[in-house]
């Protein structure tokens, strides 16, 4: 769809954009057209959509593999999709909808919720994503240094191999956002380190990551009720970690997971 379709479609609709479900339509075709083919789909895959809206990827997935899921929380686009055969569809909140079984997602995702959604999406078993982000939310996701290196960025490498694949600028898009976007590969893979206990690595991260500009010893610290029972514990355990003199973006996933496990090993609970 071009733009001038996209704007007729929604007024034929009755739909006005609505910033509260990040709703910005894409309408460049040879955008959609890449998007569709990095996914590489054949007739023996299931797709997931979160957020269809007008079917613009949909329309050219249906024709390329052996069915489409499209979850959609807006009623009246709900309506309008229902016409695409080989579409089944799903109204409602991607966030609390049962996702079902499928072997890759395509999506342009809401923006306002790509990081639940995304580790949402990550509980599944599938092979690939090719998913839409605002361009500073795919960097963060997939830096492993500087400024954008962060808890987003961690949890994502532990789970799944993370690239962009191309930058989306902001007028390929209706009504234009304020931001660029980009297109990112979500491949989710085995973890590339091992870990004492995921569940530890996972809080560890969050909470050095909370104040990532304090020393490691004082973050773990602040924070000692989320691992021990007693601070003194928690103090002992600090003393024993090489790097707790360090801030958290100084460190790889992997020395993080190093980290972790020293507490893990130590923790009362």
């Amino acid at each position: 769809m071009e733009k001038n379709d996209v704007i007729s479609t929604l007024s034929f609709l009755g739909i006005k954009p609505s910033k509260h479900f990040s709703q910005h339509f894409l309408v460049n075709k040879k955008i959609s057209e890449r998007i569709v083919n990095y996914a590489q789909l054949s007739k023996n895959d299931v797709v997931l959509e979160i957020g269809p809206g007008l079917g613009v990827l949909t329309k050219k997935m249906v024709e390329k593999a052996k069915n489409v899921f499209g979850i959609e929380k807006d009623k009246k686009l709900c309506e309008y999709l229902k016409k695409i055969p080989n579409l089944t569809l799903i109204e409602g909140d991607a966030l609390k909808t049962v996702f079902p079984k499928f072997d890759k997602i395509v999506s342009n995702l809401p923006y306002q919720i790509s990081s639940p959604l995304t580790f949402k999406i990550l509980e599944h078993d599938f092979k690939l994503g090719v998913l839409m982000y605002q361009k500073e939310f795919a960097e963060r996701m997939t830096a492993l240094s500087g400024k954008d290196y962060s808890r987003l960025s961690v949890n994502i490498y532990y789970r799944a191999e993370c690239k962009i694949l191309e930058t989306v600028p902001k007028n390929a898009f209706y009504p234009v956002p304020k931001v660029d976007s980009a297109v990112v590969l979500l491949k989710p893979r085995k973890p590339p380190f091992i870990v004492e206990n995921e569940s530890n690595f996972f809080k560890t991260v969050n909470a050095l990551f909370s104040q990532r500009r304090k020393k490691i010893k004082n973050s773990l610290l602040n924070k000692w009720k989320k691992f021990a029972d007693e601070k003194d514990k928690m103090e002992q355990i600090v003393e024993e970690l090489k790097d707790k003199n360090k801030r958290p973006e100084e460190l790889s996933p992997e020395e993080l997971g190093e980290l972790s496990d020293v507490i893990a090993k130590n923790i009362i609970r």
